[in-house]
C-alpha cells in the first residue's frame, strides 16, 4: 500500500481506547468542521449527525455550493456513494431473516441460468461471500470502458457485469482474502432483486426505505431534494482548492454497489433503528448483519461483516461504513454498546472526507486530521538533477518506496503498486498532486543523496537511500 493511502486510510489512527467515552461537546466539533472548510478547504459545508439515546441532533457548517449563501443542515441532501452498500447487505440480512435465502448460498442460484461465474474447483461464490467483499472480484470490472470518464460507471450493466465475470480469474481462492469490490456488491444487489422478483431501487425502497421512513433518500432525487442538494466538488491538491465536479452515475450492473442520494436526518433515522432506539421490522436483520465477520483489510478495522467495517479499540467495536463519489464523501457508524452513532456527509471528494471526524466522535481517542494544507507550485528543474534522486528508500515500518525517473518528471511507487507522478517545487523538493504529500530529497557533503524526507499531515519520516 503506498504510504499516501496508508495515512489517507487512517492507519496511524488507532491508539488503544480501554474505556467507552463521551462524544466530544457540539463547540468541539464545530470548531472541527471549520477548520476543514475555512482552513483547510476540503469542501464547502459539512453535516454532522449524532445520535444517542438521549434524541438526534446535527452539527452543520458552511453552504451547499462556494461563495454560496444557502447554509447546509439536517435535511440537505447529499451523495452517500458507498454506503449504499450498507441498504444492499441490509437487503440480504432482511430476507436471510425471513428464510427467502441463505448466507451460504451461490449467488449462481439466483442469477439466469447459464449465467458463468469464476469459480474455484467446487467452491462457488456466495452470497456471504459478496457482502463481505471476499469473493475475490477487484475493485473495478476491467471492460469498464466508459462514454465520459468521469461518469464511468453511468453505462454499465447487468450484462456488461455478466460478460466480465465469464472470464475473471480471482487472485486466491474464494472466501480467503478481502477485496473491495464494487462489481461484487453490484453483484449481490442483482441477485436479491433477482429473488424478489423486482429491480434492485424498487427492493431497497420497499424493504428498507419505505420500513425506515426515509422519504428523502433516492437515487433519483425528487424536486424537493433537487433544491436541497449541494453542490459537489473535486479537491485539487496542489492549488488547495475546489473544482465543481460532475455528479456520478450507477449502472444496473452496479446499482448495489453506490448511487442513493440522503440527508443527516434521514441517516440519522437509520442509525436509531440500529441502536434500537426506534422501533422497527429490521431490528433483526441489523443484528444479524454484524454476526457474520470475516478478517477486514480497509483500514481502519479488524474485521469485516456484511457491509460494515468492524474497528476493535481493547475489546470496545466500532461499526463504519463510508462512501467516496464523485464531489461527495459520506461515513457512517455506530457503537452498539455506548448506543451512539454518527453521519457526516461533505461536499467534496477528498482523501479523508469525513471518516476521521465521524470516528474521533465515537472515541475521542481517535485523532482528526487538522493539519492546514499549503499550496504547491510546479517549478522547471534540469533534467538532470532528476537521476541522481532514483533510487529505493527504506523506511522505519519496512515499507521501500522506489524512485525513478520518467522523462522530465519523477515518478514513486511502492510494493508493486501503480507509479505516482512527482513533481519539482525546487531543486530537492517534489510534490504530488494525488494527495497532500511531499518529498524532499537529503544529500551528503559529496552530494550524493542519502534520503527521502516523506512530509504528511504535518509529520515527517525519513527514508535512508539503500541503493
Amino acid at each position: 500500500m503506498n504510504r499516501y493511502l496508508t495515512s489517507l486510510l487512517f492507519a496511524a489512527l488507532l491508539p488503544a481506547a480501554a474505556f467507552a467515552q463521551a462524544a466530544p461537546p457540539d463547540s468541539e466539533i464545530e470548531k472541527i468542521l471549520s477548520t476543514r472548510v475555512d482552513q483547510q478547504h476540503w469542501a464547502t459545508g459539512i453535516v454532522v449527525g449524532v445520535v444517542t439515546p438521549q434524541g438526534t441532533h446535527t452539527i452543520a457548517y458552511g453552504s451547499t455550493a462556494k461563495g454560496g449563501s444557502q447554509k447546509v443542515g439536517a435535511d440537505t441532501v447529499y451523495d452517500i456513494g458507498s454506503v449504499t452498500k450498507v441498504f444492499t447487505a441490509l437487503a440480504l440480512a432482511d430476507m436471510a431473516q425471513h428464510g427467502e435465502v441463505a448466507l451460504d448460498d451461490p449467488v449462481a442460484k439466483y442469477l439466469p441460468k447459464g449465467t458463468a461465474l469464476p469459480r474455484d474447483g467446487n467452491r462457488e461464490i456466495t452470497l456471504a461471500d459478496l457482502a463481505t467483499h471476499t469473493a475475490g472480484l477487484p475493485l473495478r470490472p476491467d471492460n469498464l470502458t466508459p462514454k465520459d470518464p468521469d461518469n464511468k460507471y453511468a453505462e454499465y450493466g447487468e450484462a456488461d457485469l455478466y460478460a466480465f465475470l465469464a472470464h475473471y480469474k480471482p487472485p486466491h481462492p474464494i472466501g480467503s482474502a478481502y477485496d473491495y469490490s464494487n462489481p461484487g456488491f453490484g453483484l449481490l444487489g442483482i441477485a436479491l432483486a433477482h429473488r424478489a422478483g423486482t429491480n434492485y431501487d424498487t427492493l431497497i425502497e420497499q424493504r428498507i426505505l419505505k420500513p425506515l421512513g426515509m422519504g428523502d433518500t433516492a437515487r433519483k432525487p425528487t424536486s424537493s431534494m433537487q433544491n436541497r442538494t449541494a453542490q459537489g466538488y473535486s479537491y485539487d491538491v496542489a492549488s488547495v482548492d475546489l473544482t465543481p465536479a460532475e455528479h456520478w452515475d450507477f449502472g444496473s450492473g452496479v446499482a448495489g454497489a453506490g448511487g442513493y442520494r440522503s440527508t443527516a436526518t434521514d441517516m440519522m433515522k437509520l442509525l436509531q433503528a440500529i441502536l434500537g432506539l426506534r422501533p422497527s421490522p429490521l431490528s433483526p436483520a441489523f443484528t444479524a448483519m454484524t454476526k457474520t465477520r470475516r478478517p477486514g483489510g480497509m483500514m481502519p478495522a479488524t474485521a469485516i461483516a456484511l457491509a460494515w467495517n468492524i474497528l476493535d479499540q481493547d475489546g470496545r467495536e466500532i461499526a463504519w461504513k463510508n462512501g467516496s463519489v464523485g464531489g461527495f464523501r459520506a461515513f457512517v457508524g455506530y457503537d452498539a454498546a455506548a448506543r451512539i452513532g454518527v453521519v457526516v456527509l461533505v461536499n467534496a471528494q477528498t482523501g479523508k472526507g469525513g471518516d476521521d471526524i465521524g470516528l474521533h466522535i465515537l472515541d475521542p481517542k481517535i485523532a482528526v486530521d487538522l493539519h492546514i494544507p499549503r499550496k504547491h507550485v510546479e517549478v522547471k528543474i534540469d533534467p538532470a538533477l532528476l537521476d541522481r534522486y532514483a533510487g529505493t528508500y527504506k523506511y522505519a515500518d519496512n515499507d521501500f518506496v522506489v524512485v525513478t525517473r520518467e522523462g522530465d518528471h519523477l515518478a514513486e511507487s511502492e510494493n508493486g503498486q501503480d507509479k505516482l507522478e512527482l513533481f519539482a517545487e525546487g531543486e530537492r523538493d517534489f510534490f504530488f498532486k494525488v494527495a497532500d504529500a511531499q518529498i524532499t530529497f537529503e544529500t551528503g557533503p559529496d552530494g550524493k543523496v542519502t534520503a527521502a524526507i516523506w512530509h504528511q499531515d504535518g509529520q515527517d519520516q525519513r527514508g535512508v537511500r539503500v541503493k
